[in-house]
């Protein structure tokens, strides 16, 4: 009788562990399920076909290369809206570099640069003046938005030089995409720092207890810093990606791409409220959303149908950022 009584008491406590289990792997399975499902539907138009996979992974890269820095800033408890903005940006600016004849070492340099100091003017602006993250991302978003429309008057700015374009967009090495190989860079570099390094020790517990890090000997402001500045160097990597695949530089590269970042992020497992953080989710939630994408664009829909996927794809992101236990 006690034993039954014990069993019965225990059970609520297992279930809910069984469900935090299944809450980290979730997108592994889903994205496995869209794999399966798409391939049965629209098999016989080579989605699972070695090409178009890779098209996938190539078309994704951006998005991946912008959600691995994410992670690092939503784990610390904040967010980055203008990352999509800063990548148009750091486009621009390596392109208007290479343009002028100063070759592509110093258009990357130049792309990077400006990446960099919106990362630090975000940071600066969270932490050390005391901005909520969200409102200053998204009025600097709206402000490097615009200046990027100013830059070239929403003119494209073409990119001719072969070896920035190789390097970071149409290339391959040993027959894999240049815009796999930063993907698979990025995540792994990201998993790397964020489980075996101090500073990844020090993101998590900035979000997931500030107060408690604080106390422990964390400078969670200068953390935080450090991750907004990450995140502007992501976006900046990414933009040139953007301006590499399509060998031009918009003012309209990256518009969305915040969003679908931060769907990426909370799908792959990370908590949006901080503290808890996969890597290696966010890649595979950045894969999801770019077969989702590429199958509806096998399908025929249209963008209006695909605009309300993203939708529904974002609210799912959201419906999974619980807020871990005490």
């Amino acid at each position: 009788m006690l034993s039954k009584a014990t069993s019965l008491t225990r059970s609520p406590v297992n279930l809910l562990e069984k469900a935090r289990i299944l809450q980290d792997y979730i997108v592994y399975v889903i994205f496995a399920l869209v794999l399966i499902y798409f391939g049965i539907t629209i098999g016989d138009s080579g989605f699972l076909t070695v090409t178009n996979l890779f098209n996938i992974a190539r078309t994704t890269a951006m998005i991946t290369v912008i959600a691995v820095a994410m992670t690092y800033v939503i784990a610390a408890g904040e967010l980055d809206l203008s990352v999509g903005a800063t990548a148009a940006l750091s486009a621009l600016t390596a392109a208007l570099i290479m343009k002028a004849g100063y070759g592509w070492g110093f258009g990357v340099l130049g792309g990077l640069g400006a990446g960099l100091i919106v990362g630090a003017m975000n940071g600066f602006f969270v932490t050390v003046v005391r901005i909520p993250s969200f409102l200053v991302t998204l009025g600097m978003m709206q402000l490097i938005r615009g200046f990027d429309m100013r830059l070239t008057y929403t003119n494209p700015v073409s990119i001719s030089n072969s070896t920035f374009n190789n390097l970071f967009g149409s290339g391959n090495l040993f027959g894999i995409p240049s815009l796999l190989i930063w993907s698979i860079v990025a995540t792994l570099l990201g998993h790397f720092v964020l489980r075996y390094t101090s500073f990844g020790r020090q993101i998590l517990a900035t979000g997931g207890n500030r107060m408690a890090a604080e106390y422990s000997g964390i400078k969670t402001r200068r953390i935080k810093f450090y991750a907004f500045l990450m995140s502007g160097a992501a976006a900046a990597i990414a933009g040139m990606l953007y301006s590499g695949m399509m060998q031009t530089a918009r003012f309209n590269f990256g518009e969305g791409a915040e969003l679908m970042a931060i769907a990426a992020v909370i799908l792959g497992g990370t908590s949006l409220f901080g503290g808890k953080a996969t890597i290696l989710g966010t890649f595979t939630g950045a894969l999801m959303i770019g077969a989702i994408n590429n199958g509806l664009i096998i399908m025929g829909l249209d963008v209006s149908d695909q605009m309300m996927v993203a939708g529904a794809i974002i609210i799912l992101a959201v419906a999974f950022a619980r807020k871990p236990a005490a």
